[in-house]
């Protein structure tokens, strides 16, 4: 039952942080650089564990 209530108490923190996320700036996409993001860190840190393993394997 606590597990539960953990779980669902989780789960509502995560959608009303979802829901109060800023909105479009507008502006010219095109007016500089993206910074990298942590998604694509992850994604990046995932392929290289991944080639390190692969490389080990053979």
């Amino acid at each position: 039952m606590i597990k539960r209530v953990f779980v669902f108490c989780i789960l509502i923190s995560i959608s009303l942080s979802v829901s109060s996320q800023p909105g479009d700036p507008g502006g010219d996409p095109d007016a500089g650089p993206v910074p990298i993001g942590g998604i694509e860190l992850l994604l990046l840190a995932g392929g290289a564990l991944g080639a390190k393993r692969l490389m080990r394997k053979k």
